[in-house]
C-alpha cells in the first residue's frame, strides 16, 4: 500500500522529499502504536520501556539520570519523572551517586530484566512479522538512508 492510499490523500505531494517526510512519520506512528499494543498488558509506556532497555544494556553497572535522557528516543521525556514510575513498579532502583551527590544512579532490578525477558519474546514476533517485508539487504539499506537523512 502506499502512503498516499494510507492517508487518503488525492493530490500528489508537492516533491519527493515531502512525500518522503510524510510518509516518514506516518511509519514511525505506525511502528509506535504496534509497540504500544506489546506494552500495554504489561503496563509500560514506550518512554519506560526505552529506560528499561538503556539500563539492560549497561547492567549490572547503574546509569545517571542524564546519561538516560541523552540516551533517549523521545527526547521530549522527562527522564526523572519515568524513572520514578518505574521505580514504583519496582522495576528500577535509584540511589544516590556515591561520587557526586546531587547525581542519581539508576539500575535496572531482577524484576524489570523478567519482564524485559517477556517482552523480548514479543518483539521478536513483531520482527519476524516484518521479515516478509523487506528482505535483509534491504532492511540494511534502509537503516543506512534513515542514517543518511539525519546526519
Amino acid at each position: 500500500m502506499s502512503i498516499e492510499t494510507d492517508i487518503k490523500q488525492t493530490t500528489p505531494f508537492k516533491t519527493p522529499y515531502h512525500r518522503v517526510m510524510v510518509n516518514l512519520m506516518f511509519t514511525s506512528n505506525w511502528v509506535a502504536d504496534a509497540q504500544t499494543r506489546i506494552l500495554k498488558p504489561f503496563g509500560l509506556t514506550l518512554q519506560q520501556y526505552n529506560v528499561l532497555r538503556i539500563l539492560r544494556g549497561q547492567y549490572p553497572d547503574p546509569v545517571k539520570v542524564s546519561d538516560i535522557t541523552e540516551r533517549m528516543l523521545d527526547k521530549m521525556s522527562n527522564a526523572s519523572r519515568l524513572v520514578d514510575k518505574l521505580v514504583a513498579k519496582k522495576l528500577v532502583l535509584r540511589t544516590e551517586c556515591p561520587s557526586d551527590r546531587r547525581a542519581v544512579d539508576v539500575v535496572v532490578t531482577d524484576k524489570g530484566l523478567a519482564l524485559l525477558k517477556k517482552l523480548d519474546v514479543h518483539q521478536a514476533e513483531l520482527e519476524e512479522s516484518q521479515r516478509s517485508k523487506l528482505t535483509e539487504e534491504e532492511a540494511v539499506l534502509l537503516s543506512q538512508l534513515l542514517d543518511k537523512l539525519r546526519s
